[in-house]
C-alpha cells in the first residue's frame, strides 16, 4: 500500500511531536481535522500509528499491513482454483449422481474428449431429473445439462473479489475456470474455495 503525501506529512509529525492531538496536527497542515478523518483512520488501522485517549498520537513504527483491497481481492482464480470433476455427455443420470456424491462435490461438468465445456450439471439438476426422467439408468446427461453458450465461466487470472461477484450476481456456487480458449476447462472456483480463502486469511493476519 503507498501512503499519500498527507499521510506521509502525518507521520513526520507525530514522529516529531508525539504524543500529539489530532486538531494539533491537522494545524500544523492547515487543514480540519475531519478533513484528516480518514488519513488517521487509515494510518491507524494499518499500526503505523497508534491514538490514545486524551493523549494524542503516536508513532508505532510498524511495518504497513496491505489492506485488503490492495492484498486480498487481489489473489487470483488460478492460484485458489482446484481440479474439476469431468464427465463426457453419454454418461446417464445414474451414473452423474454416483459421481456428485462420490466425489462430494456440488456440480459436474459435462465435456468432449478434448476437455472442451459442453455442458454443467447441479445438485438440483440431478435431483429434479431423478424426480422427473423415467429412466435414468440410460437416459444421457446430455439431455438435462445446461448448456454451452448458457454458461457463466471465469479465467485463472480473473480476481477472487470479481469471481465472487459472478457466483453471487448469477446464484451458482462454482464456475468453471477455462483456459484462454473460452473452451477447455481446467479447474474450478467455488463460493466455500472464496469463504475458506478470506477466513483463512483474516486469522492468518490477527495472530
Amino acid at each position: 500500500m503507498e501512503l499519500s503525501n498527507r499521510q506521509q506529512a502525518i507521520i513526520k509529525i507525530v514522529k516529531a511531536n508525539q504524543p500529539i492531538s489530532g486538531t494539533k496536527i491537522a494545524d500544523q497542515l492547515h487543514l480540519s481535522r475531519a478533513t484528516l478523518r480518514n488519513d488517521f483512520a487509515i494510518l491507524t488501522m494499518t499500526g503505523i500509528l497508534d491514538a490514545r485517549p486524551k493523549v494524542g498520537y503516536f508513532y508505532v513504527g510498524q511495518e504497513v499491513m496491505p489492506l485488503l483491497t490492495d492484498e486480498l481481492y487481489q489473489e487470483t482464480v488460478g492460484q485458489l482454483m482446484v481440479p474439476p470433476l469431468l464427465i463426457p455427455q453419454t454418461t446417464t443420470i445414474n451414473e452423474a449422481v454416483t459421481q456428485l456424491f462420490m466425489h462430494d462435490v456440488g456440480s459436474l461438468y459435462v465435456t468432449d474428449e478434448q476437455s472442451g465445456l459442453l455442458g454443467v450439471l447441479s445438485r438440483k439438476d440431478l435431483l429434479r431429473a431423478t424426480i422427473n426422467t423415467t429412466n435414468t439408468q440410460t437416459t444421457p446427461v446430455a439431455m438435462i445439462m445446461t448448456r454451452m453458450p448458457n454458461i457463466t465461466t471465469t479465467t485463472e487470472d480473473t480476481t477472487v473479489l470479481h469471481a465472487g461477484q459472478r457466483l453471487i450476481a448469477h446464484q451458482v456456487d462454482s464456475l468453471p475456470v477455462v483456459a484462454i480458449d473460452g473452451i477447455t476447462v481446467i479447474g474450478k472456483i467455488t463460493k466455500s474455495i472464496i469463504m475458506r480463502y478470506f477466513i483463512e486469511a483474516g486469522l492468518h493476519y490477527q495472530s
